[in-house]
């Protein structure tokens, strides 16, 4: 057992003055059977201590759900700390940010349409309460007093950029301490002193969040908090990137620079990002600060640990600043070779329409409901209706969240895209038959005032002004039930192309295909390919539309021809020797080629 504590001038432990040197490592980021390796890599840069925050969105993806198995393990993940000799910084938020869907919080919690996120509203707080109870098991046993690695544990997340409400921040304190943390509590702002006074208490130990100007801003934390250790809690040393955008770095000497400062002037620091990771299936964040903004799938965030976990310049740079403070006392890691590369095409495709019926059950509803009504938090939805239009019309719909394919028989005839403002578009001449409008959720609003809001269509759709009603409504399942739908549908397909090969009538899949050149979308693409041994793997998208690729059923995350990024990062875990299976459901169209290559390819940047 040991003691750790905040002094007058130090952390303090067993008594004895310590500097965190931590590193931010998400779990939920990173496939499980890596997150040893990552940690050791952390320790071998000479860092003591892994942060982590918790996103209880994927952990209750339901509010009668509560995950802590396989890739949501966070006590596995707490004990891969422990066993690599490591602290460990936990923040269960409630709210993260961290570019993650809705700021980690559940979108279930928004469904009264009367809850009030951050601040003392007695909905709010007991689904909180609830979450904490929820994690309880997992925290308290594996604090440092109970000999555990957990040292310190954070109140909300820079909650000064946001609101000020201390009665809040006092309850989520009470919350934290009721159910058995009694390791020391933080608090992280920007160094202002608007942020720094809003999201803290006199109770709560300040620390700050910044990339630059070292000295200046530790001089800022000083004055709003004169005793004790100053920390730097998120050293950016980089950002993220956004469809569309550039691929974001930060160049190597001046973190490496902006780093040394820090460590010199005394303070304690947690690197925010180490390692990155990737935004697996659909949980990447956004931005919309008048104009949406998805995130990529991959969490590079130009870390020293790149996303597939391999060492970078920064990696270098910042272990050679760390042996000056801290002894490394720990080999250093060995880049691996090249990925592997392979080419292969697709051997089948089927349309969306083909499967549609068993991804879901169509629901009837008068007017236009949003996915979240639903139930179908995430992902994609199908909305149709039936027309009989007279000449030339034109269909309004006031907000569209966040991209819609709209179809007439099944003929594509535009798209409503979120970030372009997108209300209207012409219909054809006399149509009449089925409309059709397939909605993604691009990623939910991580930051601000928009957390919350619902997916899907929003308000009234009109034809020339009149109210378009008597609406069918699917949420496509893309879990593993879904998928299982799905394969089972190329199983289908297959048959009764033997079927008909071999002179039977009638056994033919509709819409099933073989592909040629080019693969028309909506559909889903199957490839398979063979590995000799397992390795990580880097899947080329550059020559692919936009869509979601899943390998042996697992979901890589969505890809985009918008770019900056080219690549989907292929853990080896998810790989076997032998026979492996690609699927993609594409969206727009794509060629029939299937590249994996060396490294990854994550877009141009601002250099």
């Amino acid at each position: 057992m040991s003691d750790f504590r905040i002094g007058d001038e130090h952390f303090l432990l067993d008594g004895e003055p310590f500097r965190i040197l931590a590193g931010a490592l998400h779990y939920f980021r990173v496939h499980p059977d890596l997150w040893r390796d990552r940690i050791r890599k952390a320790r071998e840069m000479g860092l003591n201590t892994i942060e982590t925050y918790v996103a209880w969105n994927a952990h209750a993806p339901h509010e009668d759900e509560f995950d802590l198995t396989g890739a949501l393990d966070l006590g596995r993940f707490l004990d891969d700390v422990a066993a690599e000799g490591m602290h460990a910084i936990v923040r269960p938020g409630p709210y993260i940010c961290a570019e993650w869907d809705n700021g980690g919080l559940p979108a279930w919690l928004f469904e009264s349409g009367t809850v009030g996120v951050r601040r003392d509203e007695p909905q709010y707080l007991a689904a909180v309460s609830r979450y904490l109870e929820q994690l309880a098991p997992v925290l308290v046993p594996r604090q440092i007093d109970n000999g555990g690695p957990i040292i310190l544990v954070q109140i909300e997340n820079e909650y000064g950029a946001y609101g000020s409400d201390p009665v809040y921040l006092q309850k989520l304190v009470e919350m934290n301490r009721a159910i058995g943390l009694t390791v020391p509590f933080t608090t992280v702002d920007q160094p202002t002193d608007r942020m720094l006074d809003d999201g803290s208490l006199p109770t709560l130990h300040k620390t700050a969040s910044f990339g630059s100007r070292s000295i200046e801003r530790l001089a800022t934390l000083r004055e709003h908090q004169p005793t004790g250790p100053l920390m730097c809690s998120e050293f950016w040393d980089g950002w993220f990137d956004n469809w569309g955008a550039h691929h974001h770095t930060t160049p190597v000497e001046q973190s490496e620079q902006d780093l040394d400062d820090l460590l010199a002037a005394g303070a304690s620091v947690n690197i925010y990002m180490f390692h990155g990771g990737t935004n697996f299936g659909f949980t990447n964040g956004a931005n919309d600060k008048g104009v949406y903004q998805p995130i990529v799938t991959s969490y590079d965030y130009d870390a020293p640990l790149d996303e597939a976990g391999q060492p970078t310049e920064k990696y270098w740079a910042f272990r050679s600043v760390l042996a000056k403070y801290a002894g490394l006392g720990a080999p250093s890691p060995v880049a691996p070779p090249p990925a592997t590369t392979l080419r292969t095409t697709f051997e089948r495709s089927i349309p969306l329409s083909s499967v549609v019926d068993r991804l879901g059950e169509w629901l009837p509803h008068e007017a236009l409901p949003t996915m979240d009504s639903i139930g179908q938090y995430t992902g994609f939805a199908l909305y149709r209706a039936e027309i009989d239009l007279t000449g030339t019309a034109v269909l309004e719909i006031e907000e569209v969240r966040d991209r819609a394919l709209v179809f007439v028989n099944g003929a594509p005839i535009g798209v409503f895209a979120r970030d372009h403002h997108d209300r209207s578009l012409t219909l054809p001449a006399d149509a009449r038959g089925t409309l059709e409008i397939l909605v993604e959720d691009q990623g939910r609003v991580d930051y601000g005032v928009r957390l919350g809001e619902p997916k899907g269509l929003i308000g009234t759709a009109r034809i020339d002004g009149e109210p378009l009603l008597r609406w069918e409504v699917l949420a496509l399942d893309l879990g593993p039930t879904g998928f299982a739908a799905v394969e089972a549908g190329f199983e289908r397909a297959a048959s009764a192309e033997a079927s008909v090969e071999g002179g039977s009538v009638g056994a033919s899949l509709p819409g099933a295909l073989l592909p040629g050149p080019s693969l028309p979308g909506p559909s889903f693409s199957r490839a398979r390919f063979e590995l000799d041994e397992v390795g990580d793997l880097f899947l080329d998208t550059r020559e692919w539309g936009k869509g979601v690729a899943w390998i042996n059923g697992f979901n890589l995350g969505r890809y985009w021809s918008r770019g900056p990024q080219h690549t989907l990062y292929v853990p080896a875990p998810v790989l076997r020797e032998g026979v492996n299976e690609l699927v993609v459901f594409e969206l727009q169209a794509a060629s029939n080629a299937v590249c994996f290559v060396a490294r990854p390819d994550l877009g141009h940047t601002d250099f």
